[in-house]
């Protein structure tokens, strides 16, 4: 039997699989307790074209707290300019085999408000 945090992996690999099958932009995510990342990766999986975390200086100025939705919302704000400013509107969303819910679903309902199409 597979723990958490191998489920949540293989759950990653088909979804990244099936993202490279259709060579575009990926937004990928990662979450701990205390903060969430996020990174726009080009369609070779090679490069990171932006990033943006709550572990960012102004960021946490911003919000104390960086493992909440409120956190995870401005983050999403923050990657899609980032995104936009390098000139990438669409991208496919990676969740990295967690549920789209809560954190996750702030993030990305904050991306596609400020502009990223996914």
């Amino acid at each position: 039997m597979s723990n958490k945090i191998e489920a949540r992996q293989r759950r990653a690999r088909k979804t990244r699989a099936r993202i490279a099958e259709q060579k575009v932009v990926r937004l990928a995510i990662h979450r701990t307790n205390l903060h969430i990342y996020a990174q726009v990766i080009s369609a070779c999986g090679g490069q990171i074209l932006a990033s943006a975390s709550s572990l960012e200086a102004d960021v946490r100025k911003e919000l104390g707290n960086g493992g909440n939705a409120a956190a995870a919302a401005f983050v999403g704000k923050r990657i899609a300019e980032k995104a936009k400013s390098a000139g990438i509107s669409q991208v496919a969303f990676d969740r990295s085999g967690y549920r789209y819910h809560g954190r996750v679903k702030a993030l990305a309902d904050a991306a596609r408000e400020h502009g990223l199409q996914f």
